[in-house]
């Protein structure tokens, strides 16, 4: 069946000419019909046609699609793949939390692109302007359903699927790898008997003999890793030897270049014939490659793949390994997602892994299914080898999940309160009876029908009671006294931020004693509360990093901080001074970015329960972890253009406010280093930020014992107009404190008092909590006669 002849205005969307068996079957179900559907196939057996079936329909309908991928990598990739709808004149658009988000485009897309967790954020927010597209979509399919069953993500999709379907009733198209129990995803979906498909194992192109390979663990986890490199490569050999191609997935971006690296050397020692050193065409194409270590390793046929790449890099190993030129290939698990890349022959060398923010853990049963199903290339090979390699102890784990498959369970219960608090905080739920009628469009609901006494369903009733009771007895909702549920400003800012339940409750504790002390706030208060976050629980400090941590804390009270809030306190503390040690960065990423979205978090928290000087306390505290500049010089980084290493040439130049820059004028900014067009860019950027100045007029010089005046003091913005908060102190004790727009000229009213001390310092301070500014002030001292 020719794609032409069933599809001709959108033959040229598809990468191919012919619907194989598997797609002809499931062809009518997405063309001719409008129910949901959902179909399991196996992994390589052209599901994302099936993705591009349903899609086209929309298309041809004049309505808009919606695709959720599995991970974020995987966006890009898929803005890559569909260029061809481009050219057909459709627009796709990838919003991710990478990206600035232009809600202008996303409004005007035909085809939305986003991952589980951007779409749960854009469907809380749907009825901002700026998210209101989410509730405009006709289809929505998702890739890889079978992804309900991951830790923490997978609830996220389920909720988030459920309040997509009440928000604008999409189509939706479920696409899963095979899976025991896709009745029960078809039940959720309401898909009909009639479009939920279960491709067997005979569908696949290739046939797969998988299996699991144990070695002899040792004490030492860097020996083990070669240990269980060589029993890849003993596995891999006889396939390598006959020109087949193999696959090995570790379980990080460094042991993708390490394994590479060290099975070049076994490669040679037992004299495999790979390689293409004698191509001198190709020696020459290897020379486009930008990384030096991948450039060397690919002329002996060894290569490694990993997101960490540039997307030209990325391109080229992909293309030659397609092309056999590439025989080995050592890659992370986002390959297993994404490219369909088959090989002869996949090994899992690596089944547990190490994730910055839970320590060590076990690769997904998920994972492990999608890697091996990249086993066997159609139209080369007959059969494709699959093996995970594996300590003895888990090993009938693993034959156990390669002779039975997985089941798919909802992972809801696990994070029930936080979706809860958030359909609250939304308004979806104001009683009981919402909350029960939510939980019907849930998976959990009907994985808990399936099976009852395992997701404990018959006191399903009680246990949502407890758990409105404990986010009661938190103060994340509050209830009226006809039994009517609705959220307090702590679970719509805990909602809103995503945080859990737990990281707002201490926010919300630290605002409280902020609010306490009249706003006695230190930088080092924030970065506590960041690092002892629920987020980052599971956090561990390995030996080898000790001594760093040790020396970035030398001198700071820590207190009770258990050895992995240490080390996240570490990160935190270096990298708003732009000093990572060495043994800290390969976590510091992951940890800096889920940090900065908790500070930012908790910013919110301090502007709503103390005022717009501790949430300006926040933002900058968030903009030095982000840009590594000191405190001194980081207001700079509120100018457009101007990050860590434009902030310290200016710094190190005596700039180290907008106002310096504004100062100095473009001649000045040339003088200390800067082009004359990123001068001029960076001083008019400077310009579009408030700028303060103060008028004390007739404030007194001195006063008399037991006298008192009311004084004003005037406060122009001279330049771009903002939220600020104006907090007026004598003697270092607050007077008043007050949050305004301001645009112009606000007046702020000084009460000036004969008191018992012999003089008194006024001070007005002017902060801006969205901005990295520091605060503006201005002081004057009256004598007491």
């Amino acid at each position: 069946m020719e794609v032409a002849e069933v599809l001709p205005e959108f033959a040229d969307a598809f990468a191919f000419e012919e619907f194989n068996r598997m797609q002809r079957e499931a062809l009518p179900a997405l063309l001719e019909r409008e129910e949901n559907v959902v179909a399991s196939a196996p992994t390589a057996s052209g599901k994302t046609a099936l993705a591009e079936l349903a899609i086209c329909k929309a298309l041809a309908d004049g309505g808009t699609a919606l695709f959720i991928a599995p991970l974020r990598a995987l966006t890009n990739e898929k803005e890559d793949d569909w260029d061809r709808f481009e050219e057909l004149g459709y627009t796709v658009y990838v919003v991710t939390g990478e990206r600035e988000l232009n809600s202008r485009r996303a409004r005007r897309a035909d085809i939305l692109v986003m991952t589980p967790e951007k779409l749960d954020s854009a469907t809380r927010k749907h009825d901002s302007r700026r998210y209101d597209f989410v509730t405009d979509i006709d289809v929505c399919v998702i890739d890889e359903v079978h992804l309900l069953d991951a830790d923490r993500r997978g609830s996220v999709l389920e909720v988030t699927i459920s309040r997509l379907r009440r928000l604008c009733e999409p189509r939706v198209v479920a696409l899963s790898a095979t899976m025991p129990n896709v009745t029960d995803v078809a039940a959720w979906l309401d898909a009909p008997e009639e479009t939920t498909f279960e491709f067997g194992d005979e569908y696949r192109p290739v046939d797969l003999n998988a299996g699991v390979k144990t070695y002899t663990h040792g004490e030492n986890s860097f020996a083990d890793k070669y240990r269980r490199l060589y029993r890849a490569l003993d596995l891999a050999e006889p396939h390598l030897n006959e020109d087949g191609q193999a696959l090995v997935f570790v379980s990080s971006r460094q042991d993708t270049v390490r394994a590479a690296e060290k099975a070049r050397d076994e490669i040679a020692e037992r004299d495999i014939p790979m390689g293409a050193r004698g191509n001198y065409d190709f020696h020459t194409e290897s020379k486009e490659l930008e990384n030096d270590t991948l450039r060397n390793s690919v002329l002996d046929g060894v290569a490694f793949h990993h997101a960490g790449l540039s997307k030209n890099d990325r391109d080229l190993v992909e293309e030659w390994f397609k092309e056999g030129i590439v025989e080995l290939l050592f890659s992370t698990s986002t390959l297993a997602w994404g490219v369909n890349l088959p090989a002869r022959c996949v090994v899992i060398r690596d089944t547990k892994l190490h994730d910055p923010l839970e320590g060590e853990v076990d690769m997904s049963p998920l994972d492990v299914l999608q890697m091996l199903g990249r086993a066997g290339r159609p139209g080369y090979d007959d059969v494709g080898y699959g093996w995970v390699v594996c300590d003895g102890s888990d090993a009938d784990k693993y034959r156990r999940l390669l002779r039975d498959g997985k089941e798919i369970e909802s992972r809801l219960a696990e994070s029930l309160e936080t979706h809860l608090n958030a359909e609250i905080a939304m308004g979806t739920i104001t009683d009981l009876d919402d909350v029960m009628d939510w939980l019907e469009t849930t998976f959990y609901y009907v994985r808990g029908q399936s099976r009852p006494e395992d997701y404990d369903f018959p006191n399903l009733r009680q246990r949502v009671r407890d758990c409105l009771e404990k986010l009661v007895d938190r103060g994340f909702v509050e209830t009226g006294d006809d039994l009517s549920i609705e959220a307090t400003p702590r679970g719509v800012l805990a909602s809103k931020y995503y945080l859990r339940l737990e990281t707002a409750a201490e926010f919300a504790a630290l605002c409280d004693r902020a609010e306490e002390s009249a706003g006695a706030l230190e930088m080092d208060d924030i970065l506590t509360a960041v690092a002892t976050a629920q987020e980052f629980d599971s956090v561990s400090s390995r030996q080898d990093e000790r001594d760093a941590i040790d020396a970035v804390l030398v001198g700071a009270d820590t207190g009770d901080l258990e050895a992995g809030e240490r080390k996240v306190l570490a990160i935190l503390r270096s990298a708003a001074s732009g000093t990572t040690p060495g043994a800290l960065r390969s976590d510091a990423w992951v940890i800096k970015r889920n940090a900065t979205r908790l500070i930012s978090a908790l910013g919110a928290f301090l502007d709503r329960f103390v005022g717009p000087h501790a949430a300006n306390l926040s933002r900058r505290t968030e903009a030095r972890i982000e840009n590594g500049v000191a405190e001194d010089a980081v207001g700079l980084t509120a100018i457009d253009g101007v990050a860590a290493g434009r902030a310290s040439k200016l710094a190190k130049e005596g700039l180290s406010t907008p106002g310096d820059v504004i100062d100095a004028d473009i001649d000045g900014l040339v003088a200390a280093g800067l082009s004359e067009g990123i001068a001029e860019r960076v001083y008019e950027g400077a310009q579009s930020l408030p700028s303060v100045e103060f008028d004390w007029g007739t404030f007194p010089d001195a006063i008399g014992t037991g006298e008192n005046e009311v004084c004003e003091v005037t406060i122009r913005n001279v330049g771009e107009p903002a939220r600020a908060g104006v907090r007026v102190t004598v003697n270092g004790v607050e007077m008043t404190s007050t949050s305004t727009y301001l645009r112009d000229v606000e007046t702020v009213p000084v009460g000036v008092f004969g008191a018992d001390a012999d003089g008194l310092e006024y001070t007005v301070s002017v902060a801006f909590p969205e901005e990295p500014l520091v605060p503006v002030e201005a002081s004057r001292v009256v004598d007491v006669r």
